[in-house]
Order: structure tokens, then C-alpha cells, then sequence
């Protein structure tokens, strides 16, 4: 289905600047966007809407030049004219900006050139640059912001809020008729936000057409003026803000078919006034997002942490784990309190960490798949400096085994495994362990669904065994699946706990977005 290629507004009729058509994309035989549709008008605030993992980042790599869309799989018209971006610079000269949610500065580069950034800097006879001349063009779009800031200072100096006020500097120096605003207001104070609406009002009377990418239901309707949805890397609907609701937008995006998933019928958790929690956090904080939480898990449970990009959730496990500092709260393993300072700490009083990001975090990739598993235990098949290769090989053929990891053998080098079972040998290396709790951070990321399912039943049998298992994932279905009981985060703190019976899709990404779940 199509969007309109012309919106009224009032008496007037105005055409889309730009306009994307039956936008397909694939990466290695997966599809992660199909015959997607969007329009944008001058002078109007676009909310690009969807779960983690929908296609919302994709498609606007695509928009922006950074992805070519799959070959006659659509196409793109800008002012008029179909278009093929040759690349993100191709874009950016023709009017299309980007602030990426990810700070994308130079640290050890001053605000200037950060917001001059590959564009000519204007020289003498002699060939040297017009410093003078450079500060003073950054100042001017510094002070277009209202920013009480230097355009000399070196950016690593700046707090994470300046230094993304300065991304959007930069965006908006490019003078771009397309803007793409993706989490703009993630790092940002109140008065901050405040200041950006400011700004936005003020490009739309420039008519300027804007993609507004957020999590926050609030400012979605305060800012937009249209909005589209997608789910699974499908176009569903697309509309004017002012005919839709909060409700019915978080119904849009969660309204997905549950019956592939692993669903977990049955929990042997004791939870009593005598049982002792496998793991208690108090008011815990640390020294970056996580603000003063605090929750239990006993032995046999499941507890799912559900919440949207940058709600803290990485961020609570890392502390946890010792990789990042605790600045306040105390932590109880099976009732005693415990000082954890680093991953050390918490192996020893059995804690384990499979990490969001299993190749970067969680492998060793050139190295085999028993040395994989064995790597946090090896020092107990080491005698004399000499490694018992045999006690090793017979260690790592159980856990092979017990874990269903398909390979050709124990020897096989580790990065020629699918994603799956990729994950399947981080995760055996920790029970390798013996933990007494597994945090488990998106834990099928990137695999396809037959190993998402085998690995949901490994997560529920290990709960059975009497592990307390935390489990982050931004996949609702696969929360509700596996979750005995649900923690919902929204920046840093816990706006809600829910039980498996009563929680449903709704009232979670409700909670997610800053609501009270109903």
C-alpha cells in the first residue's frame, strides 16, 4: 500500500520533497526491510515509529546514502526526480543531514571543526587556514542554537549533552533540506529539549521536512506532525498525528504473530518469606545511567528486562558484573552482601556475563569451539604449567552435547559456527563455571528462529536446574515467552514489574515509554 504523494494543508496542496517507494534491503539472505513506504512534506515533523529491530535505523541509512536499497526493489524521489545516492557525501551536498544517536564526534578536535566537518575551510594566499574566519562560522550556528559555548573547545572536554548539541550543530550547518533527527533528545536536560523543540519550530517555518526518531511518546506528539510505523521491516500505517493516540500507535507496533515463539508453561521457583533471593540489588546507581534500583531473583526464576534503546538495561549488568563501577547500592548474593570490583570478583561468587555482543565481547574468534567453552575454566585442565588435553576434549564434548551445538568437531575454529551456536558456546562457557546466576544480555541477538527457540528451551532447562537467570532483550514476544516475571526500564530506572500472567504487549512498551503499564 502507498502513502499519498500530496498532503493538504489548509486551502494548500503541497507535494513531498522526498519520497520512498516499495524500499526492500537485505543483508546475507535476511530481509530486514520490505516494499517500505514513506513521504515527507516541507515544514513538517515526521515520526519514523517501531520497535528495537523494525527497520527504522535501515531505512534511514538508506534515506541518507550510508545503504543502496536492493536492486529494482523501488525507489527514491527527491525534489521531483528519482535518485540513486553514490553515497552519505552525495546526500549531504543534495540537502540530506543526519544526527545519529550514537555521538559521531572527533573527540580531540575542537567544536569548530566537528561542525565544519568536510566542508572547505577558508584559506589565505598562502594556503593556511582562516582560523579566525572558521570559529566564526561555527559561532554563528552556536548562537542560531542559543549555546553559551566556544567554538575553540576541544569536544572531549564537553559533557555528553554539549557534545550532542554539537552533533546537531553540525547537522544543521549543512543548511539540509531533509533532517533526520535519530534519539536527539537521549543525552539531553529538560531546558535542552526545550531549546531543540525550539529549533525544530524553526526549521519548519524554513520548511524543512524532519524525521523525528524517538522512543518518547510525549514527544512525539508534542513535535510531529505525521507519523509511520514499522514492524519486521514492514511498512503497516501511515497517517496525521493528530488522528492517532499513544495507545493505538504502541498497539501499531507490537501487533506481531507469537506463535513461533518458545513459550515457558512452568517455573520451579520457590519465592517465600524463608527463601533467600539467588540475587538482590538495593539502590543500586553507577556512575553513568543506572539511577538507584532495586530488585530480587531467586534460584529457578527467570526475570526479564524489557525497555527500549538506552534505557540502562547493559548498563545495570555491567555494574553488576564489576565491568563498570558502582557509585552507590549494595549488592546480596544468596543473602550476604558482597563487594564486586571487577568480572573477578563476580566470577568468584558466581556470577556470569554472556555480553550483548557475542564477536566483540563474548569470542575468541580464531580459536577453536572447546577452547571457546573451557577459556574461563582452563586453569583447572593446567597442572605444572602442561594442559590436560584429554580431561579438556572430554569436558568440552559434554557441554557440546548438553548445550546442542552443531559443529564438526571440538576442534573446529570458532568463527566458521552459525550466530546460534555461536551463543550457545559463550553461554557454555559461563556454566562451565558453575554460576550461581546467569545475566544474559540479549541472548539471541542475531540468530534465526529455530536457534532462538533452542536457545530459550536452554535458558528455561538451566532455570529448571536451579540457576536464577536475569535476561535482557528487546524483543517483547521473546520476553513474555521465556520472563517468569518482567522488569520494565525506562532511562536508568524501573518504571514497573510485571508477572508472566498479567503482562501483556501494551503495558509493557507502555512502561517503556515512561507510562504507569495500564
Amino acid at each position: 500500500m502507498l502513502t499519498n504523494e500530496k498532503v493538504r494543508t489548509s486551502d494548500i496542496t503541497v507535494e513531498s520533497v522526498l519520497s520512498m517507494e516499495g524500499i526492500c534491503k537485505t543483508f546475507s539472505g535476511v530481509t530486514v526491510l520490505k516494499n517500505v513506504n514513506i513521504d515527507l512534506y516541507p515544514g513538517e515533523v515526521h515520526a519514523l515509529m517501531g520497535e528495537n529491530g523494525a527497520g527504522k535505523s535501515t531505512l534511514m541509512k538508506i534515506l541518507s546514502g550510508i545503504y543502496t536499497p536492493d536492486q529494482e526493489s523501488g525507489a527514491i524521489t527527491y525534489k521531483g526526480e528519482h535518485i540513486s545516492w553514490k553515497g552519505p557525501l552525495h546526500a549531504r551536498q543534495k540537502g540530506i543531514s543526519v544526527i545519529h544517536q550514537e555521538l559521531n564526534l572527533s573527540s580531540n578536535l575542537s567544536i569548530s571543526e566537528n561542525i565544519l566537518m568536510g566542508t572547505k575551510y577558508p584559506r589565505n594566499k598562502l594556503g593556511m587556514v582562516k582560523w579566525g574566519e572558521v570559529h566564526n562560522r561555527a559561532k554563528e550556528v552556536l548562537d542560531s542554537m542559543g549555546l553559551d559555548l566556544s567554538p575553540e573547545v576541544i569536544v572531549s572536554t564537553l559533557s555528553t549533552a554539549q557534545q550532542q548539541m554539537v552533533e546537531i550543530a553540525r547537522a544543521l550547518s549543512y543548511n539540509a533540506e531533509v533532517l533526520i533527527m535519530d534519539e536527539p533528545t537521549a543525552s539531553l536536560t529538560d531546558k535542552e529539549i526545550d531549546r531543540l523543540f525550539q529549533i525544530i519550530n524553526d526549521l519548519k517555518k524554513n520548511r524543512v521536512a524532519i524525521v523525528y526518531i524517538s522512543h518518547r511518546m510525549d514527544e512525539i506528539f508534542k513535535i510531529s506532525d505525521r507519523y509511520t510505523v514499522l514492524r519486521d521491516g514492514e511498512w503497516i500505517q501511515s497517517g496525521p498525528i493528530g488522528e492517532t493516540n499513544p495507545d493505538h500507535l504502541v498497539s501499531l507496533m507490537v501487533g506481531r504473530d507469537m506463535k513461533d515463539l518458545f513459550q515457558r508453561t512452568s517455573s520451579n521457583y520457590i519465592k517465600t518469606e524463608m527463601a533467600k533471593p539467588a540475587l538482590e540489588v538495593r539502590n543500586l546507581s553507577d556512575s553513568t545511567f543506572v539511577k538507584d534500583l532495586s530488585f530480587k531473583i531467586y534460584p529457578g526464576e527467570i526475570v526479564g528486562f524489557a525497555g527500549l534503546v538506552g534505557a540502562g538495561r547493559t548498563e545495570l549488568v555491567r555494574s553488576i558484573f564489576g565491568v563498570s563501577n558502582i557509585q552507590d547500592g549494595e549488592v546480596y548474593i544468596e543473602g550476604k552482601q558482597v563487594y564486586i570490583n571487577s568480572p573477578i570478583d563476580a566470577i568468584k561468587y558466581g556470577l556470569a556475563l554472556v555480553p550483548e555482543s557475542r564477536k566483540e565481547q563474548g569470542l575468541f574468534l580464531d580459536m577453536s569451539v572447546k577452547e571457546n567453552i573451557l577459556m574461563a575454566e582452563l586453569y583447572t585442565f593446567t597442572k605444572k604449567g602442561k594442559i590436560n588435553w584429554k580431561a579438556l576434549n572430554h569436558s568440552a564434548e559434554q557441554y557440546i552435547q548438553k548445550l546442542r551445538i552443531k559443529t564438526a568437531s571440538a576442534e573446529q575454529i570458532i568463527s566458521g559456527l552459525s550466530g546460534g551456536n555461536q551463543q550457545k558456546a559463550v553461554i557454555a562457557r559461563w556454566l562451565s563455571t558453575n554460576p550461581k546466576v546467569l545475566l544474559l544480555d540479549e541472548p539471541t541477538r542475531g540468530v534465526d528462529i529455530g536457534a532462538k527457540t533452542e536457545i530459550h528451551k536452554i535458558i528455561s532447562e538451566l532455570a529448571d536446574q536451579g540457576h536464577a537467570v536475569l535476561m535482557i532483550s528487546s524483543e517483547l514476544p521473546e520476553i513474555m515467552g521465556v520472563s517468569d516475571r518482567i522488569c520494565v526500564m525506562h532511562e536508568g530506572s524501573i518504571m514497573g514489574e510485571l508477572h508472566k500472567s498479567e503482562a501483556t504487549q501494551e503495558k509493557i512498551m507502555n512502561l517503556a515509554t515512561g507510562g504507569d503499564g495500564k
